[in-house]
């Protein structure tokens, strides 16, 4: 069972939602509730990444039942989708987000310092950093994996064709470039808490180079940069393109699943990056929309009960195991996963090394090279 706290935490925040729904906003117009009275319509926007799509289509029900039955408020979750980055950049550019579900939390930091629109330590407001789920970066490949990859040294070998998506727009695709220096980081030093000694600067210093050239040669084979994550699996998947597709985790199950594992094998490798997918109330907004008492209760659902055997049903790792259905578990499979901030120190230092203009992706991807 989910532990006791956590039920109560929930628990006791969808009963301050009530209180508070009280304030929302004046131009919500009249439902009908499932008890026959009138009842209050509330429409959030949750601006989200790529691959998010079929979780939330089934979350938003099921946060919109249970909030009806608590508070008497019929909610209505319109949804966005595409690469985080791009998803980021439309939020700060006027795209009137209540909520934000997003890749990585250097994307919501960006919100927060150039929007102004939630607080910059938005991340301390719900458990585990904001991230209620977590997931992994793998590989996708054709049935028989007819290449023979097996870690990521084999997608450097012969004529394998990679496909990922653009860092530079795309979350996913900075999870699977970071995991791919991280392999080489972890391999050179052996202890990745070598890159915090003063004493082992040149060790790591070669390590990063070898880890550049590493992911140069991963990127001089990938044809095509698509946006996201959902276009790079179509590239994959429909368009066959490519030898094996660097993937989130439940993306590549998803593929599986919907498209029969007569046609792909997920391959994991032997390590890779813990991704955590931050979600934030975007504050301004919601206040401004009258919507913040239920845009707050809908991200605690994701940490209640209900909410993360959702997630775990749509492949995503729920932060809580207990109470999750055991055949949505034994999907996930065992490997080692090394943090962001074990390996890069958080996300503020690769995203300016590496994907700001200018930076070492700018420098090492050279297409039709």
């Amino acid at each position: 069972m989910i532990p006791a706290r956590l039920t109560r935490w929930f628990q006791s925040l969808m009963a301050a939602a009530l209180i508070a729904t009280a304030g929302c906003s004046e131009s919500s117009s009249v439902a009908t509730s499932v008890g026959g009275g009138s009842a209050k319509s509330v429409t959030l926007l949750n601006v989200s990444y790529d691959p998010t799509r079929e979780f939330y289509h089934e979350f938003n029900d099921a946060f919109a039942a249970e909030y009806l039955k608590q508070n008497n408020v019929n909610v209505s979750v319109d949804q966005s989708h595409g690469g985080s980055g791009k998803q980021a950049r439309a939020v700060i550019d006027g795209l009137e987000a209540d909520i934000v579900t997003l890749a990585l939390a250097y994307d919501i930091d960006v919100i927060a310092k150039k929007g102004k629109t939630l607080p910059e330590d938005w991340q301390s407001r719900l458990p585990h950093n904001s991230s209620p789920y977590t997931s992994t970066i793998v590989f996708l490949v054709r049935k028989g994996n007819p290449k023979g990859i097996k870690d990521w040294p084999d997608l450097v070998k012969g004529d394998v064709q990679i496909i990922t998506p653009n860092p530079k727009t795309s979350g996913g695709a900075r999870w699977n470039y970071l995991a791919a220096w991280a392999y080489v980081l972890d391999k050179e030093l052996g202890d990745l808490s070598k890159l915090t000694d003063e004493s082992q600067k040149e060790a790591v210093a070669a390590a990063n180079e070898k880890a550049r050239q590493f992911v140069t040669e991963l990127f001089r084979r990938v044809p095509v940069l698509d946006s996201g994550a959902r276009g790079a699996t179509n590239t994959f998947v429909q368009r066959e393109i490519g030898d094996v597709l660097l993937a989130w985790e439940n993306e590549a199950l998803l593929a599986a699943q919907e498209l029969g594992k007569d046609k792909f094998e997920i391959v994991t490798p032997s390590i890779s990056m813990l991704a955590e997918p931050p979600v934030a109330v975007v504050d301004q907004v919601a206040e401004k929309h009258g919507t913040k008492a239920v845009a707050e209760a809908y991200l605690q659902f994701l940490y209640s009960p209900a909410g993360q055997n959702l997630a775990a049903k749509h492949f995503y790792r729920p932060i809580e195991i207990e109470g999750v259905e055991k055949s949505y578990l034994d999907r996930f499979a065992k490997l080692r996963l090394i943090s962001i901030n074990d390996a890069f120190g958080g996300w503020k230092k690769p995203q300016a090394d590496h994907f700001d203009d200018g930076g070492v992706f700018d420098q090492i991807y050279q297409p039709g090279k």
